[in-house]
């Protein structure tokens, strides 16, 4: 007869804990994160404005009104009017579509281009790494500024201008995630379950997305956060100078291009200022989700 004490039976079995994989446990993080939540919902709202922009104002923004040249903020004109008499604040949400376009599209270029090159070189290596990475170093020493300058100059006033920029910018800035991306492949593809797959005839190209991407992918949306701010502090600066996005379509940095104005700088802050101001917060939003990543990705932060 089996006796049982009466210590054993006050004892309550709890069943082990069920561990969250580490794209939950990343997801939990970031969430925690108050400052990349307040980011994200805040750069959410930029975005579904500016691209709801024909519904929120019926002002027409190529429209020049002698008329109301400059005018202050009022009732009327929340954020006043530039030196052409059209709409600060409609104009604002427009250059925001663009601005986020140009950024958007320019990250999905780089990211995939770069992820590309980086994982082909640092899979294969040899011969082929050489190659690939002796073509990234040019891209990465190319003379950017001149080049966009140059295209834009043969390209001037073309609505199609604007989809070359971002091909111009893309083809010029994945070199840096291709070197990251190939330095995590390379350390990658030596542990054992890619000498398994190799040895059970899977192809490179299974091997590669099936296995090798999915455990660099945190570091590639870390880096295409980081990418996304530049890409549209590059459009803004470049538009600022009349290199950019063409005068005729509103982005936030042609808006700024009116600060170069002694007048408007120095007494017309309402047409410069508030660009200025959301370019600069919605930098700092996307860096702010950029680093709740970094450190929901990060295993050595994890409690």
């Amino acid at each position: 007869m089996e006796l049982v004490t009466q210590n054993e039976k006050n004892v309550m079995i709890t069943p082990p804990k069920k561990s969250l994989s580490p794209w939950a446990l990343a997801r939990k993080k970031f969430v925690k994160n108050k400052m990349a939540m307040i980011s994200s919902i805040f750069l959410l709202i930029v975005a579904v404005i500016s691209f709801l922009a024909p519904y929120i104002t019926t002002a027409d923004i190529t429209r020049i009104n002698i008329g109301e040249m400059a005018l202050e903020p009022s009732n009327k004109h929340w954020f006043g009017t530039d030196k052409a008499g059209r709409d600060v604040f409609t104009r604002l949400l427009y250059g925001g579509r663009i601005s986020l376009l140009v950024g958007m599209s320019c990250t999905l270029f780089v990211i995939l281009l770069g992820t590309f090159i980086g994982a082909v070189a640092g899979y294969f290596g040899g011969a082929v790494d050489s190659l690939l990475m002796r073509f990234t170093d040019f891209i990465l020493n190319f003379p950017f500024l001149v080049f966009v300058i140059v295209l834009n100059a043969i390209l001037f006033g073309k609505v199609s201008g604007l989809w070359v920029l971002i091909g111009v910018i893309s083809f010029l800035s994945w070199g840096g995630i291709a070197r990251i991306v190939r330095s995590k492949i390379l350390a990658e593809k030596e542990n054992e379950y890619i000498t398994a797959a190799i040895a059970i005839g899977c192809s490179p190209a299974k091997i590669i997305v099936k296995h090798l991407l999915p455990n660099v992918l945190s570091t590639i949306i870390v880096q295409a956060t980081i990418t996304f701010a530049t890409m549209i502090v590059v459009e803004s600066g470049l538009s600022y100078l009349g290199f950019g996005v063409p005068q005729e379509i509103p982005s936030w940095g042609n808006m700024l291009n009116s600060a170069n104005e002694p007048d408007v700088l120095q007494f017309k802050l309402w047409i410069w200022v508030p660009p200025a101001l959301i370019i600069t917060i919605t930098i700092l939003s996307i860096n702010f989700i950029g680093e709740g990543l970094k450190d929901a990705f990060n295993p050595k932060s994890r409690r």
